[in-house]
């Protein structure tokens, strides 16, 4: 467990680590799935569109973005990737009229849940983004 989580406000910062966890191993599952490709990854790919040579490259940036986000240092570049790989997905989801609220808007889903892990482990993320503005001096 990260030193910051034992320090006060620890709370927030372990909740942070723990959907960063989440987020991180669904992220890390869909990203190996390009790898091992089962039928089913092959199936759904190639009825978004995605022709089979893509599949690799795909899973690869996915895993580069996960990496990026999961550590510490390379967090907040991991989030802004991961948030324009999700805008890819949820084009492509568009572009094929998939269902709104289980495939087209799922990129968002896991977007909040990818800037909320961050949000909550990391106090300057918090000073930059507040959830309350701040009033007086």
């Amino acid at each position: 467990m990260p030193e910051q989580a034992r320090a006060p406000g620890g709370t927030m910062v372990l909740a942070g680590w723990i959907v960063t966890g989440l987020v991180g191993a669904f992220l890390a599952f869909s990203a190996s799935l390009k790898f091992l490709m089962p039928d089913v990854v092959r199936e759904t790919m190639g009825g978004l569109g995605w022709p089979a040579h893509h599949d690799l490259m795909i899973g690869m940036i996915e895993a580069a973005c996960v990496i990026l986000y999961l550590v510490p240092r390379t967090a907040l570049l991991g989030a802004a990737l991961e948030t324009a790989l999700l805008g890819g997905a949820i084009a492509t989801n568009v572009r094929v009229d998939n269902p709104l609220f289980s495939h087209e808007l799922f990129g968002v889903y896991l977007g909040v849940l990818v800037w909320l892990g961050l949000w909550l482990r990391e106090p300057r993320i918090r000073a930059l983004m507040p959830l309350v503005r701040q009033t007086g001096a």
